[in-house]
């Protein structure tokens, strides 16, 4: 073997003071030798380990829901920062959280080192830019929350913004995956996911990334449920903006309410909106009632059932907290 490609010894490394992401990984040293198949199979048995991986986080990520909730009831909004494959992944959840629970655009704000043409093209220059990342948080206030992206915990563009964002009174949060990273300081809460060594050393577009996605995904999704922007577990604050919306808004209320195909549809025409929709076909509650009762409840169809339950004029509908409904 040619010894210039050899890994250094740990003094040596320039990643010595650095991440397990960046460290040789010896159950994948063959992988550029093997079979087609057996080389997947190394890359499918190295992914099995980041969902393992980000259940041991999940008493921590809970605690950042509650604090990240408490700040969006109080008008503030969640902001992703990240660079190269991290600050991607943040920008597909902030995107996604719009049309799945109805959130305004900006509720969850994503901040990609180099811009929206980065996302596309990489810049790697930017990555390393602090001024870069605290300009990206300049806008923030005490209601709001920082959420560093970085799977070695030390990238400068997430220091500035990190930075930035606690000297504003924001909520700061770290997501990365070396269990020593240097931006620890800069975090109230530390989302610290053990994913060890890439497939690919130091591609961190595997394992570290896929954590990454799995820990916004629970955060975007279990504030929006805490927030009441599901009925059960469907998505009641999604818009019917295109075709396969439509029709799952019909699917949604014959699901929750048991109504036939023709009823629910009806009902949404009548009502023009899917929450009173279902109100409506759960309570039997007239479309003002209804709507007095969803306004009452900030939208919240759980709560506005219940105020409607207990006003004896509105009895005897199926009680939501029955299993499907």
């Amino acid at each position: 073997m040619d010894r210039k490609s050899l890994p250094l010894p740990a003094s040596r490394s320039p990643d010595a003071a650095g991440a397990v992401t960046e460290a040789r990984n010896t159950r994948t040293d063959r992988i550029d030798t093997v079979p087609t198949l057996e080389l997947l199979r190394m890359l499918n048995a190295e992914d099995a380990l980041v969902a393992p991986a980000v259940a041991r986080v999940l008493p921590d990520l809970a605690v950042v829901v509650d604090a990240t909730v408490a700040r969006l009831q109080a008008g503030g909004s969640v902001h992703y920062f990240g660079a190269g494959s991290s600050g991607r992944i943040g920008m597909l959840d902030a995107a996604e959280v719009v049309p799945t629970f109805g959130a305004g655009p900006g509720v969850f704000v994503a901040h990609h080192a180099g811009g929206s043409e980065a996302v596309a093209v990489a810049v790697e220059t930017a990555e390393d830019d602090e001024a870069l990342g605290a300009a990206a948080a300049a806008g923030l206030g005490a209601n709001d929350v920082a959420v560093g992206l970085t799977a070695s915990g030390r990238t400068p563009f997430v220091a500035g913004a990190l930075r930035g964002a606690r000297a504003a009174g924001a909520l700061t949060v770290l997501v990365s995956s070396n269990m020593a990273a240097p931006l620890l300081p800069l975090a109230d809460h530390r989302l610290l996911v053990n994913t060890g060594q890439e497939a690919i050393a130091g591609s961190t577009r595997l394992k570290a990334s896929s954590a990454q996605k799995m820990v916004l995904n629970a955060l975007s999704t279990a504030s929006m449920v805490r927030l009441g922007r599901t009925y059960s577990n469907l998505m009641v604050c999604a818009a019917g903006t295109n075709a396969k919306l439509a029709r799952r808004q019909i699917t949604m209320l014959m699901q929750a309410s048991g109504a036939d195909v023709s009823e629910c549809r009806a009902e949404l025409a009548r009502c023009g909106d899917l929450r009173l929709a279902l109100v409506r076909l759960l309570s039997g509650a007239s479309i003002d009632a209804a709507r007095l009762a969803l306004v009452a409840a900030g939208g919240i169809v759980r709560e506005a059932l219940a105020a409607l339950r207990s006003d004896p004029r509105h009895g005897g509908y199926p009680d939501p907290a029955r299993p499907g409904r």
